[in-house]
């Protein structure tokens, strides 16, 4: 329980204070809108469709407001940034703004639903009562007429027998943008689905710019004031005494004919903040977009690989730092983000490139037709943006997990490493790092080897083995590899990599890795970071929790 609290108790705080705000909006204008005396002829109409129509409009002004804050993604460095005086706790809360974008996304659909299917059955009611089917008094209310002064005197927005339910939808100002509103949203949220955008990016990426659509709709659509409250008169309209005597209205002076008016609409005032800063994120990524990108070099690695070394003028990244990529010449729109895999200290910044979908092997299509050093497509650059990994130089012992080409960002770490060593820089303060690489194909491991090779040079050089411990583990292998491994087993070298660290055949034993970190570590705070699948990181969590003390001088 403790470690949990540790690793996820202020998420569960936020994630806790946001429904509670939830629930209480919604509460509170339920209420308001189920007992205001304001609406008690509203409610002599529409029943408690009313309140379970606003209620659901309360919180989804809420959430619209918050659901573009965590896509704002500068807004989130210029945070982490802000944030490095602060724990490792508070700032690992950006790492789930995705997280946190479905969650609110979820809460969008949910009050959106309840809120269509009130407000469909309040235009069925608006229309009933117009035909005196609830009764003289709803009847009445319904054929008040519009003051010609202030045209403020009728509460029925329906004002013809002719005007049916489906046509009242589909001609006012409120069901026309609910009708867009809705489509959007449905088209969005189910474009999003795993499997659609994982196989088909592009049907996502496309899908989800209707959120304009969306967000312009939502501006617009409480202009149509169908919600129409009662209001103060003078002198004042005596419910109790009047709602049963419809036929003396206007007549004596405690029953002057009732008067209404829509609400002021307000949904405007909640998204706009959030408008203008993710305008001014899109204004940001443009003139990026726009600054030229020079290639410094093209290495197309085994495996499909694709290595990109590129030069932008005022350009600075930190370790395992990530940038997004725009090619106009395969798609003006399609932004994808990459891990740089170089280290600040280097005049350049390089991503390396798996084909794993239509873009990465149109790009690496491309590449391949080049000719011998000719430049590459005209690359648009936005980021950096940063990730936990920036918090690696934070433990005196780091475990550091890449599964296939996830080991990019701690390639850019170990460079870095590499660099403060031949710097004598005093300000690092790792002692130790256990690095664990997971691969299915040999070829995977030749990009990397070179690095490591390094690495294992300049360590022996300084005394200093222990410093980096790594293990490489092959996991897509069959007998053949095994008999090739144990026929040259007595060579300095491994066969695959060339290192003196010989490349293991399997996955790691978890179990036996953290406890070989514990006790080499017995007063260690270990941070364990993970670029790969999310089954892994399950598993690693599990070993986190299972073998760290609730000794805070232990591990």
């Amino acid at each position: 329980m403790v470690n949990w609290i540790i690793n996820h108790g202020l998420s569960a705080f936020i994630v806790a204070v946001w429904m509670a705000i939830n629930i209480f909006l919604f509460v509170h204008f339920y209420l308001f809108y189920d007992q205001g005396p304001q609406f008690e002829y509203t409610r002599e109409l529409l029943g408690s469709a009313l309140p379970w129509a606003r209620a659901p409009a309360a919180v989804l002004n809420f959430n619209c407001m918050l659901i573009l804050l965590p896509v704002c993604r500068n807004l989130l460095s210029l945070i982490r940034g802000s944030f490095m005086c602060c724990g490792r706790t508070v700032r690992k809360q950006l790492d789930k703004n995705l997280t946190f974008h479905k969650l609110v996304a979820y809460m969008i659909a949910l009050m959106t639903a309840v809120h269509t299917v009130a407000h469909l059955l309040n235009v069925e009611w608006y229309s009933n009562s117009l035909d005196g089917r609830y009764g003289p008094l709803a009847g009445n209310l319904s054929i008040l007429d519009d003051s010609p002064e202030l045209n403020t005197t009728y509460l029925n927005p329906i004002r013809s027998t002719s005007t049916t339910p489906t046509v009242f939808v589909f001609t006012t100002i409120a069901g026309l943008t609910g009708v867009v509103i809705t489509l959007a949203l449905i088209l969005i949220i189910t474009s999003s689905m795993e499997v659609i955008r994982r196989s088909y990016f592009e049907v996502f990426w496309y899908t989800h710019h209707l959120f304009i659509i969306f967000f312009a709709g939502l501006v617009f659509h409480g202009a149509g004031r169908i919600v129409r409250s009662q209001q103060e008169t003078d002198p004042p309209h005596n419910n109790e005494r009047c709602e049963d005597q419809p036929e003396i209205w206007g007549k004596i002076p405690e029953c002057p004919i009732p008067q209404f008016a829509g609400g002021f609409p307000q949904t405007w005032m909640w998204v706009i903040g959030p408008m203008i800063i993710y305008l001014c994120e899109r204004l940001l990524r443009f003139i990026r977009y726009m600054q030229p990108v020079s290639y410094r070099k093209i290495v197309i690695r085994p495996s499909k690989v694709l290595e990109l070394q590129l030069v932008k003028s005022g350009f600075k990244m930190e370790v395992g730092q990530y940038v997004f990529l725009n090619c106009p010449a395969i798609s003006q729109l399609e932004w994808h983000p990459f891990t740089m895999t170089s280290a600040p200290e280097e005049d350049f910044f390089s991503v390396h490139i798996r084909s794993v979908g239509d873009w990465t092997e149109k790009l690496i299509s491309m590449v391949e037709k080049l000719p011998e050093g000719g430049q590459g497509p005209k690359m648009g650059v936005d980021g950096p943006f940063g990730t936990a990994s920036e918090d690696v130089f934070d433990y005196e012992v780091s475990m550091l997990v890449g599964a296939g080409i996830g080991v990019t960002p701690f390639a850019s770490i170990l460079k870095s490493i590499w660099y403060k060593f031949k710097d004598s820089n005093p300000k690092l303060r790792t002692k130790r790092i256990y690095f664990y690489w997971l691969c299915r194909e040999t070829h995977a491991f030749e990009w990397f080897a070179d690095l490591l090779q390094v690495h294992e040079k300049e360590m022996e050089e300084r005394g200093m083995r222990d410093f980096l411990t790594y293990k490489l583990y092959l996991t897509g292998w069959d007998q053949s590899h095994a008999d090739h491994a144990m026929v040259h087993f007595d060579k300095d070298t491994d066969i695959i990599t060339g290192l003196k660290q010989k490349t293991h055949y399997g996955r790691p034993n978890w179990d036996r890795e953290f406890e070989q970190v514990r006790q080499d570590n017995p007063s260690s705070v270990v941070g364990t970071f993970l670029c790969g699948p999310q089954a892994l990181a399950e598993v690693l969590e599990k070993k986190c929790a299972k073998y760290s003390d609730v000794d805070p001088r232990r591990t």
